[in-house]
């Protein structure tokens, strides 16, 4: 992969995982005022997109879904699941 497409990943992994970690912010902003939530799916939506490690920032920053099993293994899960796939393609890179 070239210098450049490692940019834009790094890039794209950047705002996809301050995307989740605003989403978490403003849910339990929201969810403390009382006011319209975000569905639970769609804040699945960008840790799914490779933002996990941005979810997971959010849930223990603003202590949002924290006792959520789905929330704590599946945002869990897929960050195990993204870092093992940046850490294969970096393994390609220099093999």
């Amino acid at each position: 992969m070239s210098k450049e497409l490692w940019q834009m990943l790094g890039l794209y992994l950047l705002a996809v995982n301050g995307a989740a970690f605003v989403m978490m912010g403003a849910d339990k902003r929201r969810a403390s005022r009382g006011r319209w939530r975000i569905p639970e799916k769609g804040l699945f939506l960008f840790p799914v997109l490779g933002g996990a490690l941005g979810g997971v920032l959010g849930m223990k920053a603003f202590r949002h879904k924290i006792r959520r099993r789905k929330f704590r293994w599946g945002f869990g899960l897929l960050l195990l699941l993204q870092a093992a796939g940046l850490v294969l393609l970096a393994w390609r890179q220099i093999g």
